[in-house]
């Protein structure tokens, strides 16, 4: 067991640093702000292989590991953590593309969702099913040779300027074995949008419902056979987990950076705060809590990359840790800016906003708590 990393991730690493640091966190407030999805900022992500970081080689990814990417997750987020958080999903997609589609299916979608002249949306949730993922309604009725789409998906990151959704439906009875994955292009007659939500954070990407309306989508645009839908989701999901959770490690270190440097400069009672113990404690456990959540997030990482058998319950501890422990350690960081935290012209407030939904999306830590007792209970 070896806690450094080798040369080629340090690679990987400073590239996403450096990329963050130059073509992310300049403009970040902007895009908070202005509520802009950074569509050229995306681009030039993808021209490093950021669009397909776990697509393998042979279908023009970068053929990267899980661990990798929770590298490169980290380094994007402490620039942005909503828009680290969208390339996430957009990986997600484009990795169960190349891992779940006919190649003619693959070969028609992949190329331009690893350039990101397209972009992917991920598409699970629904107005009466979040937690109860497998109880989901949208229906695809199969009519010759094509499925014939109607219900509706909510919270869907990218909605309405996505080009591509992975859309999860029931093909079949009740239950998760009923349900089926289809790649919907944008301009399906029958497809529309809901409003733009106004949210706390994760401003640099719309999120609306997506709506289906006797959709009617090509036979051949499903993922693997019918029936195998949820099971795609569900490993997707193990991913998606220890992504958003190096998200969260990127704007907690970012945030605990932004305190650390406050102490040392700001003055009370003729003294920096640096100076005061209660608070040097503090900083002392916001570290701790920092890198131990980046420990799981690694160990998650690893056991996606080896095929563990129990790679759901590390992923499930990880985001279920990370998250929380994050979502702390920005607020503590908040309290520690006092006052000054508390405005945008400081960022450690958009830090906080952003890295707060990631304790409820991919499955709340709720349910990471469920996976987590349901693993340790089975016979």
């Amino acid at each position: 067991m070896s806690f450094e990393l080798n040369d080629e991730q340090r690679a990987f690493q400073d590239m996403a640093r450096q990329f963050a640091t130059q073509e992310m966190a300049p403009f970040a407030a902007d895009w908070d702000e202005n509520c802009e999805f950074p569509v050229d900022t995306l681009r030039k992500s993808a021209a490093l292989g950021l669009a397909g970081i776990y697509v393998r080689g042979e279908s023009g990814g970068s053929g990267l590991t899980r661990f990798d990417a929770a590298l490169i997750f980290e380094e994007l987020a402490a620039a942005c953590v909503s828009t680290a958080a969208y390339i996430s999903i957009h990986n997600m997609v484009a990795w169960m593309i190349d891992s779940f589609a006919a190649g003619a299916l693959r070969d028609e979608f992949l190329p331009r969702l690893l350039t990101m002249e397209h972009f992917g949306s991920y598409c699970l949730t629904e107005p009466g099913s979040g937690s109860d993922a497998a109880s989901l309604k949208t229906t695809a009725v199969r009519d010759g040779d094509h499925y014939v789409l109607n219900g509706s998906k909510a919270f869907i990151s990218g909605g309405g300027a996505s080009d591509v959704y992975l859309v999860m439906c029931r093909t079949g009875g009740a239950g998760a074995s009923g349900i089926s994955a289809l790649v919907v292009p944008k301009e399906t007659k029958g497809l529309s949008f809901g409003k733009k939500e106004k949210k706390l954070g994760w401003n640099s990407q719309p999120t609306a419902a997506v709506i289906f309306e006797d959709a009617r989508v090509p036979v051949a645009n499903l993922l693997g056979q019918e029936g195998e839908g949820f099971k795609f989701a569900m490993m997707g999901l193990d991913g998606g987990r220890v992504n958003i959770a190096a998200c969260s490690l990127g704007g907690a270190r970012a945030s605990l950076e932004a305190a650390r440097e406050h102490m040392t400069v700001r003055r009370q009672f003729g003294e920096p705060l640096s100076k005061f113990q209660a608070l040097q404690f503090k900083l002392a456990d916001m570290a701790t809590e920092l890198e131990a959540a980046r420990l799981m997030v690694w160990r998650g990482a690893s056991m996606l990359d080896a095929k563990a058998p129990d790679r759901t319950l590390h992923c499930a501890m990880a985001k279920r840790y990370a998250t929380d422990a994050a979502f702390h350690i920005c607020n503590e960081a908040l309290q520690l800016h006092g006052g000054y935290g508390y405005i945008r012209e400081y960022p450690v407030e958009r830090f906080l906003r952003d890295v707060r939904v990631h304790q409820i999306l991919e499955g709340t830590n709720e349910i990471m708590r469920v996976i987590i007792a349901r693993k340790l209970l089975q016979d």
